[in-house]
């Protein structure tokens, strides 16, 4: 098995995730960081989900699985949960258990232990700016997802960038902060360097700012 040069700083940035912080995580990502500090409106990417989810759906980096919970997908919505962080993976499954699911522990850096050209469509919602290193690095993630969606099928996602956005002053200290701890690697993290990488891989995609957050979803070619 290949090891990322990156490993600790992956390790790190998925370290918060645990039993007493995933049940306050909604409240703290989505009421409050998401509204206040990144000007993203929960409503838009439950709307991207709505677009672009398939019957055969792959979520990497799974949080707590708010967004496949309440997005309106098909009561007989297969979903397979990715997450290096095995804590996120039980709680996901959990709070989705009226879906045909199934969790892999993955790590998004490397190519994921899953079957080619297997899914409908992919997420990875707020996962980008968790990853370190700059965009172009991190773009292999996008690689490695698209390789498990078949021609046709969907890619989408969110993340928070750091350059070519308007971000406020309470953002950028506490994105100061968090870069710091290892919680956020996007201190690098451009608007440009992002609709480079995704028109460099998809011909037909679509890129969207709201705030400092940025909603890109993709055809796989």
């Amino acid at each position: 098995m290949t090891t990322s040069p990156h490993s600790d700083k992956v390790h790190a940035g998925q370290a918060m995730y645990g039993p007493w912080t995933l049940p306050l995580y909604d409240l703290m990502a989505f009421k409050i960081n998401c509204r206040f500090l990144f000007r993203v409106p929960v409503s838009e990417v439950v709307a991207m989900f709505d677009r672009n989810v398939s019957p055969e759906h792959l979520d990497l980096g799974v949080g707590t699985g708010y967004f496949l919970d309440n997005c309106r997908t098909h009561p007989g919505q297969s979903i397979t949960l990715a997450d290096l962080n095995e804590h996120s993976l039980r709680h996901a499954a959990r709070r989705l258990a009226r879906f045909d699911v199934t969790t892999v522990r993955a790590n998004a850096l490397e190519p994921l232990p899953l079957s080619e050209a297997t899914f409908g469509s992919a997420s990875m919602n707020f996962l980008l700016h968790c990853i370190p290193g700059s965009i172009r690095e991190k773009a292999k993630v996008l690689d490695h997802v698209a390789a498990c969606v078949r021609p046709g099928g969907r890619l989408f996602g969110a993340t928070v960038l750091t350059q070519g956005v308007p971000v406020g002053t309470a953002a950028r200290v506490n994105f100061r902060m968090w870069n710091k701890r290892g919680l956020m690697n996007n201190s690098e993290d451009s608007l440009e360097d992002l609709r480079t990488e995704l028109a460099a891989r998809f011909p037909d995609h679509k890129l969207t700012v709201h705030g400092c957050g940025a909603l890109f979803e993709a055809e796989i070619p």
